[in-house]
């Protein structure tokens, strides 16, 4: 589904390291099998583990960007809401998502939730709401990007606005 909504995804080259040995011994073992078709089997394979692990671990995560991307913000936040909280209590799942999740993505998904919740509350016009959790983010992951330019951002507009006091 297309939208307008701007994305990042940050690719861990690492992560792609233990993807690449899964497909292979997935591979190798329809190959002992002796199946005519190791290769595509072994990628089939693959892809169904990855979307349903996904699909069933990071469900909340996912339901959250279907609903960013259908521009619902305000029924997005309770998903990242829950999926922050999944892998705030699970954190061996997000550390090792690359496993877990067959993921390889460079941020953990309670990051991911942290930025997407802060962009959220951003689109429903909450700015001290979005600055509290791009702040969280910040505090919890130093080097997110994505954090830093959307306080610079931020505070360009609160320096521009006058003092109503």
């Amino acid at each position: 589904m297309p939208s307008n909504i701007p994305t990042t995804r940050k690719l861990s080259f690492l992560f792609l390291v233990p993807q690449l040995i899964i497909i292979g011994l997935l591979i190798y073992l329809y190959h002992l099998a002796d199946f005519t078709e190791p290769f595509i089997l072994g990628a089939i394979t693959y892809s169904v583990l990855a979307l349903t692990l996904r699909n069933l671990i990071a469900k909340n995560h996912r339901k959250g960007i279907r609903l960013i991307k259908e521009n619902k913000f305000s029924e997005a936040i309770p998903c990242f809401e829950k999926s922050v909280a999944y892998f705030s209590e699970h954190t061996w799942v997000d550390k090792y998502q690359f496993i877990t999740l067959l993921s390889a993505s460079g941020h953990t998904y309670k990051e991911m939730g942290l930025c997407n919740i802060a962009f959220a509350y951003s689109q429903t016009g909450n700015g001290p709401k979005a600055k509290e959790y791009y702040e969280q983010v910040l505090a919890e992951f130093p080097g997110n990007g994505l954090a830093i330019a959307a306080l610079n951002m931020i505070k360009s507009v609160e320096n521009k606005i006058p003092d109503s006091a």
